[in-house]
C-alpha cells in the first residue's frame, strides 16, 4: 500500500534577482517567514556591513583576501563583483540542503545566476523582479535612507544594465503590489516543488501503485 510512503524530493535553488530597490529583499524575507522548508543562502561579501545587518545572518562579511582564498579554493558555487565589492555563495551548505530535500533561497544578481546555470541548472528556478516605473525605483532607494545620493545614482545606473537580463530568467514579476507579487512568488515555488524532475522517489511510488493495481485486477 502507498498511503504511508513518503515521496522524497530534491531541494530547489530558488533565485530571486532584481535591481536594487525593486522589492526583492522584502519578498524574500516574507517567503522565509511563511515557508518552513526554505532557508536563505548566506552569501559572503567584501562590502562594508550596513547598520541594519548582522554578520552571519544577512551576509558573512569577509576581507578581500579571505574571499579570494575561498574563491581560489573552489569553495564558492558562484561569485561576482557588484558595486566594486565581491559577493559569493559557499558551496557546502547548499549541496547539503538540496540532498536533504530542503529548498535554498538565493538573493543574487544576474552574474551569479549565470554561474549557477552553468554548474547546477537542473536544480535552479530563477525569478527576476522588476520595479513598476523608474521613478518608483528611485523613490524606494531614497526612502531606504541607507545610501548617499552618489550611491543611489550609481545604483540607478546599474539598474539600467541589470534590467535587460530579465530575459534570462524562468519567471518575471513586475512588483506593482507587494502582496500580489508575494502570492505569485509563492505560487512559483509551490508549482516547481511538484515538477517531476524534483521528485526523486516518484518512480518507486508509481511502481508500488501499479503493483497494487495489478493485485486488485487479477
Amino acid at each position: 500500500m502507498n498511503e504511508n510512503i513518503e515521496i522524497a524530493r530534491r531541494g530547489i535553488m530558488l533565485i530571486v534577482s532584481s535591481p536594487s530597490g525593486a522589492g526583492k529583499t522584502t519578498l524574500t524575507r516574507n517567503l522565509l517567514e511563511k515557508e518552513e522548508n526554505v532557508s536563505l543562502s548566506i552569501s559572503v561579501t567584501t562590502r562594508a556591513r550596513r547598520s541594519s545587518e548582522i554578520d552571519g545572518i544577512h551576509y558573512k562579511f569577509l576581507t578581500r583576501r579571505q574571499f579570494e582564498l575561498m574563491r581560489d579554493g573552489g569553495e564558492l558555487l558562484e561569485w561576482a563583483e557588484v558595486h566594486d565589492n565581491f559577493y559569493g555563495t559557499p558551496r557546502e551548505p547548499v549541496e547539503t540542503a538540496l540532498a536533504e530535500g530542503r529548498d535554498v533561497l538565493f538573493d543574487i544578481d544576474w552574474q551569479g545566476t549565470q554561474q549557477l546555470y552553468e554548474t547546477m541548472r537542473a536544480d535552479v528556478v530563477s525569478v527576476f523582479v522588476l520595479p513598476p516605473t523608474a521613478e518608483e525605483l528611485k523613490l524606494r532607494l531614497e526612502r531606504r535612507a541607507e545610501d548617499n545620493p552618489d550611491i543611489i545614482s550609481r545604483r540607478l545606473k546599474n539598474a539600467a544594465e541589470e534590467i535587460p537580463h530579465w530575459t534570462e530568467y524562468d519567471y518575471v514579476l513586475v512588483n506593482r503590489d507587494l502582496d500580489k507579487s508575494f502570492m505569485r512568488l509563492r505560487g512559483i515555488l509551490t508549482a516547481e516543488r511538484l515538477k517531476r524532475v524534483h521528485r526523486d522517489d516518484i518512480q518507486g511510488f508509481v511502481d508500488i501503485l501499479l503493483s497494487d493495481l495489478k493485485a486488485l485486477t487479477p
